[in-house]
């Protein structure tokens, strides 16, 4: 949502490059285009989750895009404040199914799919 700003670019795979260019193609899309989130963190300044928003009010609003921001600048600010950021809860079954497109991983030889956890090895 524009009063949360952009996304995270620190998961694996992730770049503040692309992401800027990935944005700059929704926003040259007219402004009445209407963009569904996958989700909402709710800003503390609104007491309700969204689940819709659009280009107008994108280019308007998004703290993270303010006044044209440049590709240089973005990125920079998006690498910087993604370096502090916490580990999100979930990111390790989320990262698993997230590369397969939504599918889980292949059963193993018991017929069950797992989602695996790596031990010892994250901060």
């Amino acid at each position: 949502m524009p009063d949360y700003g952009t996304a995270r670019c620190d998961f694996p795979g992730g770049s503040a490059e692309q992401l800027y260019h990935s944005i700059q193609k929704i926003l040259a899309l007219p402004d009445s285009t209407r963009i569904f989130l996958g989700h909402d963190y709710k800003s503390d300044e609104r007491e309700v989750f969204a689940w819709e928003s659009s280009v107008a009010e994108q280019k308007s609003k998004n703290i993270h895009l303010v006044e044209n921001v440049t590709s240089q600048d973005y990125v920079q600010f998006r690498n910087e404040r993604d370096a502090h950021l916490p580990m999100p809860k979930l990111i390790i079954p989320s990262v698993q199914v997230n590369i397969r497109a939504g599918h889980f991983p292949k059963a193993e030889s018991n017929g069950i799919s797992y989602l695996k956890l790596p031990i010892n090895t994250l901060k």
